[in-house]
């Protein structure tokens, strides 16, 4: 894979069909300001525009996945400068949540308000054992800007997702872990290993099978149930014909490792 690109705050680096994504301001905790949204976003379009098939978002040094927004750079907004910094935050989750291919959260530390939002985007979280989580925005005297309130309670249920966001809780790994946010913990050395051995198992997947499968659980969320099921035959009778259906099946039935594109 081929992924040209060079930023001051996000770092990327690429390994087979995988590229991992690091928001690089350790100092600030890895705090997202309008520059690191940037980007971030430019660095999920190149890692689409060079096919990975497979990305892992993290966040450079040891304390933090990404601690939040910027504070201090929101601190004197405008309603209208309020407005367009929430756009940009929503563009870039929603950048995340359709980007073609699996994306993993490798939550190292901190995932605070923004941060939190970021990882709720993701397909997958593992979180290493010294995580802490949560959406801490009211303490603020706002709201989740970036998706919270909506990903949240889809994730973890109504009850949960008001108390975290009510509350402004800060949740630990293992009690993120049990509520669903977290799907896997691991000790604090051994995220970087296992994030990277997961991500390159997805990568080894058929590809269009699993974007397919990836768009269809996304529609659970912008549809009813009718809708959705509907969307699922669809997409499910699509995939024959495609090269890696084919060899996906002939390969169970001749009891062989499959050949995927």
């Amino acid at each position: 894979m081929d992924l040209a690109f060079d930023a001051e705050t996000v770092s990327v680096e690429t390994g087979g069909d995988v590229a991992r994504i690091a928001v690089n301001r350790p100092d600030s905790l890895n705090a997202l300001n309008v520059e690191t949204l940037g980007s971030l976003a430019d660095a999920f379009s190149a890692a689409e525009d060079a096919g990975a098939r497979a990305v892992v978002l993290t966040g450079a040094g040891e304390k933090a996945f990404v601690a939040g927004a910027d504070i201090v750079h929101m601190s004197e907004m405008s309603t209208p400068e309020a407005l367009a910094y929430a756009e940009m935050g929503h563009r870039l989750c929603r950048q995340i949540e359709e980007f073609p291919a699996p994306v993993v959260a490798a939550v190292n530390g901190y995932a605070f308000g923004g941060g939190c939002e970021l990882a709720l985007a993701c397909d997958l979280r593992v979180a290493s054992e010294r995580a802490l989580v949560g959406q801490t925005e009211v303490n603020l005297g706002i709201i989740p800007g970036w998706g919270g309130t909506q990903r949240l309670p889809r994730l973890v249920g109504d009850e949960l997702a008001r108390r975290m966001i009510f509350f402004s809780e800060r949740v630990d790994a293992s009690d993120a872990h049990e509520y669903g946010l977290i799907g896997e913990i691991v000790a604090h050395d051994e995220l970087d290993e296992r994030v990277r051995e997961m991500a390159a198992q997805l990568a080894a997947k058929p590809q269009h099978a699993l974007k397919a499968a990836k768009d269809a659980l996304n529609a659970t969320h912008e549809s009813s149930l009718t809708s959705g099921l509907a969307y699922e035959r669809r997409t499910f009778a699509g995939l024959f014909g495609t090269h890696d259906q084919r060899e996906g099946m002939a390969a169970f039935t001749e009891d062989r490792d499959p050949e995927f594109e």
